[in-house]
């Protein structure tokens, strides 16, 4: 992790245009190469960032980060009063708890609440930056990573961002689309999602546990 304490200006082009004037604001860089800017206050959302993959170019008073997606993040470096690295190792991740991590079991065990004719694939399928809760097959053969939560917010979003931009990179997997799944989902969040071609579902939790307790088990 580098943290960078700096008077800076920040241009963003891509989608759309956006401008940060000159403050002193913090600069992060993770281990995965996202880079983002932080102003002291507004919680725990950056002003902007650029997620992985990308590419940071630094030059005397100029950083540059782009994506292949062609979006660029232009920040202009007016005084540097602080630049620190920090060695802080693999994170095992968020723990989920257990109504969250139960609706995962659930929906594993019992697909086609997701959509008709969906089969899993795999519980914690394997990627890069960490594992999707279900990889699943559709109706047509086409492959859906879903993403489980208690409650659907931004960072879920934006986690299954992450998670379909390196599935897609196998040929034997892509196209992958995206299924956010939670028992409740914030309106932003889910504009955001839509935005993003990813569908949203809202499940119920009593109904889902119904479903559990209504199949004969033999022991």
């Amino acid at each position: 992790m580098r943290l960078v304490i700096a008077r800076c200006t920040v241009d963003y082009e891509g989608r759309l245009s956006a401008h940060l004037p000159e403050a002193i604001r913090l600069i992060m860089v993770k281990a995965d190469g996202c880079v983002a800017i932080h102003a002291d206050g507004g919680a725990y959302k950056p002003l902007n960032w650029m997620n992985a993959p990308n590419r940071l170019v630094e030059e005397e008073n100029e950083w540059r980060v782009s994506n292949p997606k062609g979006e660029l993040l232009t920040i202009s470096l007016l005084e540097v009063i602080s630049d620190s690295s920090f060695e802080m190792g693999s994170d095992p991740g968020l723990q989920k708890d257990g109504v969250e991590a139960h609706i995962q079991e659930l929906l594993a065990a019992e697909p086609s609440v997701l959509g008709e004719g969906f089969r899993l694939i795999r519980r914690e399928f394997f990627t890069e930056i960490g594992p999707v809760d279900l990889l699943c097959k559709d109706a047509e053969d086409r492959t859906v990573a879903v993403e489980v939560k208690r409650r659907g917010e931004i960072d879920g979003v934006e986690q299954l961002t992450r998670y379909l931009d390196f599935l897609n990179r196998d040929s034997e997997l892509s196209p992958v689309r995206g299924l956010y799944v939670a028992q409740e989902i914030k309106p932003q969040a889910r504009v955001l999602a839509e935005d993003r071609g990813i569908e949203c579902l809202v499940v119920n939790y009593d109904e889902l546990r119904g479903i559990e307790s209504n199949v004969l088990k033999l022991f």
